[in-house]
């Protein structure tokens, strides 16, 4: 009974994320079941993942956020907009991508410096962001465009950012979506066999042949019902390969590498983190340069979904990223939690605003909503943590 109570608190956000999605299927009538919203959920919770990710970075130095990472996608949608449209400056995309990258990374190590140098508190920091970046993005838009937005984009720019990799027409099944499906649930099963192999060869603590079992199959049940929706709906969307490629990247870098765990110790105790040695000031300023690098990506894909860089573009984007943080387990304290929690949690965010949406509920209602859930992942986190400090 133990070993069955540890598996359910172990995965107690899969199991609410998969009991909200059967929730909203029958809510919607079988909508939520539908090709199209298999697309739409990851089309327009792209932003949410890479957003995520460099907030989740922040978060395990102790519970540091940033606060500017919405509307710095605001600025560089503006400064992608006045490079790459052809009545202003008709750059090449590529060369605008880089230029947009440069930039980010120039704010980046600035914010980082403020933070790790000059020990500017990063509220305090990523809140001038917040406010300055959103006054500056608009001020641009409004002088190079009489609507307040500029449009349309670059075809090449679009297609690498919001486009499908080997699309097929909507009526017409995708075979190539199909095989990479089936190829990722071979990599996943080898993986996860591979993995328990490895920590019973070193005598590590590793979870039952059966355990291992039952997690293989349904990942490939999962990945394969995505491959099919996606398959069925013209093919996989470019931001999916952009969002996926990132998470398994971080996910390494988190796990399996020493500069990774660093982020972690520096959360769960900073000063001894660099009595051992460790330049804590250095990890903090990577946290945010990091953070500035995903959130010019971040405004890639939301200019590419859009086709068009406008003033309102980032509203709330932080608070997504943050809400998907702390559903997913990290801690708000700092020092826990993961990338493939953070990506349930976004997930669980996603599938919650498309299936209020479906059901015509209404925007006001639904922050009502998110809130709740954010208070009580927040909740179950501290009375969690509270538990394992008795034992």
């Amino acid at each position: 009974m133990k070993n069955y109570a540890e598996i359910l608190k172990k995965n107690a956000m899969i199991i609410v994320l998969v009991l909200v999605y059967l929730f909203f299927t029958a809510m919607t009538k079988g909508q939520m079941f539908q090709p199209m919203n298999f697309n739409a959920l990851i089309t327009q919770n792209a932003y949410v993942y890479v957003l995520a990710t460099g907030m989740l970075i922040c978060m395990l130095t102790g519970g540091n956020i940033d606060l500017s990472c919405g509307s710095f996608v605001c600025f560089m949608g503006a400064i992608g907009g006045v490079l790459m449209h052809k009545d202003l400056m008709n750059m090449n995309s590529i060369v605008a991508i880089i230029i947009m990258m440069v930039v980010g990374i120039v704010y980046g190590c600035v914010l980082g410096y403020l933070i790790a140098y000059v020990n500017v508190p990063p509220w305090i920091a990523t809140l001038a962001g917040f406010l300055a970046f959103r006054g500056w993005g608009t001020a641009i838009l409004s002088a190079n465009s009489t609507t307040g937005s500029i449009a349309p984009f670059p075809d090449l720019f679009l297609s690498i950012f919001s486009g499908k990799v080997l699309g097929t027409p909507v009526n017409k099944f995708n075979v190539p979506c199909m095989v990479v499906g089936v190829i990722a649930c071979i990599v996943v099963v080898i993986l996860n066999f591979r993995t328990r192999a490895n920590k019973l060869k070193k005598g590590y603590e590793a979870d039952s042949l059966v355990s291992v079992i039952v997690k293989s199959v349904l990942s490939v049940a999962v990945i394969l019902l995505f491959a099919y929706k996606l398959a069925k709906s013209g093919g996989i969307p470019t931001v999916l390969v952009w969002v996926v490629v990132i998470v398994l990247i971080y996910s390494f870098i988190t796990s399996k590498t020493v500069f990774g765990r660093y982020f972690y110790t520096i959360g769960g105790n900073a000063e001894a983190t660099k009595l051992s040695g460790v330049d804590t000031k250095l990890i903090m300023f990577v946290a945010y340069l990091n953070m500035a690098i995903l959130t010019v990506i971040t405004s890639y894909l939301v200019i590419a979904r859009f086709q068009a860089a406008n003033s309102t573009a980032g509203t709330n984007y932080e608070m997504d990223a943050i809400a998907s943080c702390v559903v997913g387990g990290v801690s708000a304290y700092g020092g826990s939690g993961s990338v493939f929690g953070m990506v349930v949690g976004g997930t669980l965010i996603g599938v919650i605003n498309l299936g209020m949406s479906l059901m015509g509920v209404d925007a006001n209602w639904q922050k009502v909503v998110k809130g709740v859930v954010l208070l009580a992942a927040v909740v179950f986190d501290i009375r969690a943590n509270a538990k394992n400090a008795v034992k």
